[in-house]
């Protein structure tokens, strides 16, 4: 289920973030079908983060990859903190 969930979001959800300026990084899936990503760049932070995760990433892979249940975004302090630094 890996590849197919990497290569959704490669084709389909990543594209589509990016015009947004914002990017998309998969963290894993785990065997009862949990997707956990994170949210980068303009998406990090964005009130409307929560929005996309489910009504765009969740729907596109529960579409498109059986098996997966649910997404999640993993919050990773220390690299929202660096891509601050960045700025």
């Amino acid at each position: 289920m890996l590849e197919e969930v990497e290569g959704v979001i490669e084709k389909d959800i990543r594209p589509l973030l990016e015009m947004q300026g914002g990017s998309i990084e998969l963290e894993g899936v785990d065997d009862d079908g949990v997707v956990k990503v994170r949210l980068t760049g303009a998406c990090a932070g964005c009130p409307m983060s929560q929005f996309t995760l489910v009504n765009f990433v969740e729907a596109t892979l529960k579409d498109k990859v059986p098996g997966v249940k649910q997404v999640v975004a993993t919050d990773d302090a220390k690299a929202r903190f660096e891509e601050l630094l960045r700025r």
